[in-house]
């Protein structure tokens, strides 16, 4: 027996990092007042090959099966095609909209370290507005998010209208700059002399190959730089790229967000800015998030190419940031205090840790066929500190004992007082002037 590859079971300290890390994106989010929302896992093969949707590569790696009425249905690949559904499914839905879901997506691709076939997905997506200021929004937003993880990243970020731009001034057919855009997105990976072979491959004209290249070598290279050698102007595109780039000077996010002119990502729907979210160490390779304006899929999936629902989106990468956190040991809540029962007192026990819990107190249950000294060597062991002791002569008089571990002390209280006792505890010890002591 064995799971199917890309696939794991979650449990235990893992499991205590995935709910911290699910959590806070979902305080997050929550605090950005964004609604959650579950959309379908099972969906219609035609519409997740919609040509609207994600593209050929990510199409490869799709899982796709018949039911019992042989329709051809599809897992979701990602949370972006399906939540589209949702909004043209329901014309009346009011906008702005602003949507969060957590869910498990499904691809059928190369398993590495942060990147299984059955993963979660955490999607944040705005659509009703057209301005920058929903992408500067979700830009704060992972910020925050990533601040509150302790995790140090760099947003990278670019839009796909200039680059179209600047590629159909060095001579790149409109029809091509897709294919030179996705070529360009992964010359990091492959470097500059693979990039241009591929280019050529793709019937790409040698000048401008040669052209692309030239800018490849500038490492100093900006939009201002490309809009001043291409002579673009006050294209679309470059009056969107420094709206935001205003945007991110004003709210203090230049640190964090960088433009990175060869970004393009690999889905085929982005309209505008994109971004992806990196480990700003590079110790760690695999993004930790992404996104980006796409204005163009939920009118196409409704059959109306003229009606434009403007959106713009964020996908964090749980498992690559799950993989971080973990390489770095992320501290998980645990137990604060732990009941254990001493002879037959199972009943007075379930009570005492009820009475706790009751009071907010994250309470742990021990067995009573465990000799006393391991049982508080195994909760030490663990990182709680209070244990309560019940037995007989306890539960007669309705107190408990409690062990202070920390401070090796020992106190017999009545029960309706051990949990404002452990409560003070607690507090005390997470107030700031007890840290600094």
């Amino acid at each position: 027996m064995q799971n199917v590859k890309g696939t794991y079971d979650f449990f235990g300290k893992r499991q205590a990092v995935r709910k911290q890390a699910q959590s806070t994106l979902e305080q997050v989010f929550e605090l950005y007042d964004f609604d959650g929302m579950d959309s379908t896992i099972l969906n219609e093969l035609d519409l997740l090959t919609s040509k609207y949707a994600g593209g050929e590569e990510i199409l490869k790696e799709m899982y796709r099966l018949t039911d019992q009425g042989e329709r051809r249905l599809g897992l979701r690949y990602d949370l972006t095609i399906p939540f589209a559904k949702v909004v043209a499914l329901n014309p009346g839905i009011e906008l702005p909209l602003r949507r969060y879901e957590i869910g498990k997506v499904f691809r059928d691709g190369p398993v590495k370290k942060g990147r299984l076939r059955e993963f979660l997905q955490c999607d944040a997506d705005v659509v009703g507005i057209a301005g920058p200021e929903a992408e500067a929004e979700l830009m704060q937003l992972a910020a925050e998010v990533f601040r509150r993880l302790d995790l140090p990243v760099v947003l990278r970020w670019n839009n796909r209208r200039f680059m179209g731009e600047w590629l159909k001034a060095l001579g790149v057919p409109a029809g091509d700059a897709l294919s030179v855009m996705l070529t360009l997105d992964k010359v990091e990976k492959i470097g500059p002399d693979s990039a241009a072979r591929e280019l050529l491959d793709k019937g790409i004209v040698p000048d401008a190959v040669r052209s692309i290249l030239d800018l490849l070598g500038d490492d100093g290279f900006t939009f201002e730089k490309a809009a001043d050698v291409c002579g673009l102007g006050e294209t679309p595109g470059m009056l969107e790229v420094r709206s935001l780039q205003s945007l991110i000077r004003e709210l203090g996010l230049e640190q964090i967000c960088r433009f990175d002119p060869f970004l393009s990502r690999g889905l085929s729907f982005y309209t505008g800015t994109v971004y992806e979210i990196f480990d700003a160490s590079n110790a760690f390779t695999s993004s930790l998030g992404g996104g980006g304006r796409y204005d163009a899929i939920i009118g196409q999936l409704i059959g109306r190419e003229d009606l434009a629902y403007p959106t713009v989106g964020i996908s964090f990468g749980m498992e690559s940031i799950i993989e971080l956190l973990e390489a770095r040991r992320i501290k998980t809540p645990d137990a604060s205090a732990i009941v254990l029962p001493i002879g037959d007192v199972s009943g007075p026990a379930l009570r005492t840790a009820q009475a706790l819990r009751a009071a907010g107190i994250r309470t742990s249950l021990g067995g009573s066929g465990r000799k006393l000294k391991k049982a508080l060597a195994a909760a030490s062991a663990r990182g709680i500190r209070y244990a309560v002791l019940i037995g007989e002569d306890e539960a007669a008089l309705g107190q408990v004992r409690i062990k202070d571990m920390e401070r090796q002390m020992e106190n017999s209280l009545p029960l309706e007082e051990a949990a404002a006792y452990i409560r003070a505890g607690i507090e005390n010890a997470e107030s700031p002037a007890s840290a600094n002591i």
